[in-house]
């Protein structure tokens, strides 16, 4: 009372014999035995996971371990499988299973779970090969074997590849129509005490039931600790551990992706691209924003300079030395400048180099407006002199000349 009974944990491998005695339709009875012994399971990756391999004179795995873990997708995968015909290598079957899929890459748990290695063989005839040596080894490897003899299968050679004690791992149908029977008995063989149900395991987070034991074990990103009892977030952002581009922010035991300062996390949360810190809003630069590999700098229009606090400007003394190229004078404006000289000096055409004034020798005001009426008065008296007789105008030649010279 009070107990649950609920098959153990296995790594359960099916090995289906498909030579030409099978006919087709007793193929389709084999797939229906399958199916209903997947149904009996409790399957599930951290439960029992199941195998199908299928041989003839080769082998094929259908499905490793590792490939489904509920019921109706490994029920699909079964309704798939075709007979091989011809031959029947059991010896080669059961040393596949061993080099190809007992194996942790492709579904078998590590051996410190101690979940069970299961083999159940279901053939129609005698191997053609060294079976009995391969079945040793497996059995010498830690492998449990089943042997299903059908019709004309040899009892003898089911023996000898089975494990001990034979009465309960040997079994044998008259045909393949009854073979279903069969789900039964492996239903009574799997089943034991399932301690997890009992709720007095004492596992922190996950129980495993392993017959009448049990063990425990943690949820991804988690790891068992050395109490086997407790568990402990695996640093998921140790190198090798991540995918992350720049930064791996641990997160209970899984991470999430980050970029350094001026870059942004792509689409694919894993990469990160440099950002424009120039782009306005994201600068505190006044005038000017140089981008740089996802950070910044500030800058300055022409005739500025960058203040000591790296981000505002001031206007630059654009008369300061060595600042302009005026040979005498700089004449400050906003921004710019102009040259000017010295009193005495002109501004060559250059605008900037000055040249010493040359003095004018031109008459005053004065002086002009003194000739201007000696000008007009000659006008008036030579206009008189014309009126005159000869004889009279030279007379009044002579007197003007002679006025002049007193002048």
């Amino acid at each position: 009372a009070g107990t649950a009974c609920k098959n153990r944990p296995l790594d359960l491998v099916f090995i289906v014999d498909s030579s030409r005695s099978v006919r087709p339709e007793e193929f389709e009875k084999v797939k229906i035995f399958l199916s209903e012994m997947i149904d009996t399971l409790d399957v599930g990756e951290r439960t029992t996971r199941v195998a199908v391999m299928n041989y003839a004179s080769t082998v094929k795995v259908e499905f490793p371990l590792g490939t489904y873990f509920d019921k109706a997708s490994m029920k699909e995968a079964v309704s798939r499988i075709e007979p091989l015909s011809a031959g029947t290598m059991t010896g080669l079957a059961i040393q596949t299973a061993m080099d190809e899929v007992f194996t942790e890459e492709m579904g078998t748990r590590p051996a410190a779970l101690n979940i069970p290695k299961v083999v159940i063989v279901v053939t129609d005839g005698r191997p053609q090969d060294q079976a009995e040596d391969v079945a040793a080894s497996a059995r010498r490897a830690g492998i449990e074997i089943y042997a299903v003899g059908v019709d004309r299968a040899d009892m003898q050679s089911l023996r000898i590849m089975a494990s001990e004690p034979l009465d309960e791992h040997v079994f044998y149908v008259e045909t393949y129509g009854v073979i279903e029977k069969l789900t039964s008995r492996f239903r009574e063989t799997f089943c034991a005490v399932n301690v997890c149900a009992l709720g007095t395991h004492g596992c922190q987070q996950v129980c495993v039931s392993n017959g009448a034991s049990h063990l425990c074990d943690c949820y991804e990103g988690y790891t068992l600790n050395p109490d086997k009892r407790t568990c402990s977030a695996v640093d998921m952002c140790a190198t090798g551990r991540h995918e992350c581009d720049q930064i791996c922010v641990s997160n209970n035991g899984s991470y999430v992706c980050d970029c350094y300062e001026g870059y942004i996390l792509n689409p694919d949360k894993k990469t990160c691209s440099a950002m424009d810190m120039c782009a306005p809003g994201r600068h505190d630069c006044a005038q000017v924003c140089l981008s740089n590999d996802g950070s910044y700098s500030c800058g300055c229009y022409e005739g500025y300079t960058l203040n000591p606090d790296k981000k505002t400007c001031s206007a630059a003394d654009v008369c300061a030395p060595g600042r302009h190229d005026c040979e005498q004078v700089c004449v400050r404006g906003d921004l710019f400048y102009t040259c000017d000289c010295h009193q005495g000096y002109t501004l060559n055409p250059d605008r900037k180099t000055c040249s010493r004034a040359i003095t004018s020798s031109l008459v005053t005001t004065e002086e002009s407006c003194k000739c201007e009426a000696i000008v007009a008065l000659q006008d008036s008296v030579t206009s008189r002199l014309e009126a005159l007789p000869l004889e009279e105008v030279s007379e009044k030649l002579q007197a003007y000349q002679d006025r002049q010279q007193i002048v």
